[in-house]
């Protein structure tokens, strides 16, 4: 103890403690911060299976070897979830060229969509596939889950999911028909224009408690019609052109009458 205290007005004790702070920030950090989801050790046969689908189907954009190209992202470390978002909901392989991807009815049977997820995870670590328990509605909190999308989704998505329109030819889909899988891999893989929403961001229980709430949203309006259910634009144009047109017409009416 004597020789550190003799040292500690050392010149290089500052950075000796500097160096040491940033060590034990580190190690707490790695200890505490969330692990991120990897894909599960998938079965060879599958992952051979899905390389022949890979490179019969998209590795003409995406490269042989899934390493991306000119405008065209690499695959590694994307992950099964995002494979299988991708393929599950038809916007991959590709229609068309555009502002981006729309959804269309799947290309593959679902076999072949986990090949393909299988073969892609294996190329690097990335988000998997949510397990059934993970996404199903019943164990989340529909409430919270409302105070969630409102907050992180509801800007792009409306109010209840119904989708809205971006800039430069883009827009956010309608969640409608999302399956709550799917509506789990585009939070975590964040594909298009949508931001990734990692365990830090939204907890996979927050992530649950959001996919009850859209759910709860395809039993329909418990008020009558939902005007389309893109907000108060509709609300007002149904106010101003409908209810007061009908005031004036009373109006006009009763003064023709009395006259």
């Amino acid at each position: 103890m004597k020789a550190i205290a003799a040292r500690r007005n050392h010149r290089f004790a500052p950075v000796v403690l500097l160096l040491l702070a940033l060590l034990v920030t580190g190690g707490v950090y790695a200890a505490l911060m969330p692990s991120p989801a990897v894909a599960a050790a998938a079965d060879q046969s599958d992952i051979e299976g899905g390389k022949a689908l890979f490179r019969a189907n998209c590795a003409t954009c995406h490269g042989p070897s899934a390493e991306g190209r000119e405008g065209v992202p690499s695959l590694v470390g994307v992950g099964a979830a995002s494979v299988d978002f991708q393929v599950s909901t038809g916007r991959m392989p590709m229609q068309q060229n555009g502002p981006q991807a729309a959804a269309k009815p799947p290309q593959f049977d679902e076999e072949q969509i986990s090949q393909l997820a299988a073969y892609v995870a294996s190329l690097g670590p990335g988000p998997a596939i949510p397990p059934q328990e993970q996404v199903d509605p019943a164990g989340g909190d529909a409430a919270n889950g409302m105070a969630l999308f409102r907050t992180n989704c509801a800007m792009c998505h409306g109010s209840i999911g119904k989708g809205g329109a971006l800039s430069e030819g883009k827009y956010a889909p309608s969640l409608a028909g999302s399956t709550p899988t799917q509506i789990y891999e585009a939070m975590v893989t964040g594909p298009q224009s949508m931001p990734v929403f990692n365990d830090a961001n939204l907890s996979p229980d927050e992530k649950q408690d959001i996919i009850a709430f859209l759910e709860e949203q395809k039993a329909g309006s418990p008020g009558g019609t939902d005007l389309g259910a893109i907000g108060p634009v509709a609300e007002g144009l149904w106010v101003w052109v409908v209810g007061i047109g009908l005031l004036i017409g009373c109006a006009v009416w009763i003064g023709a009458k009395s006259s």
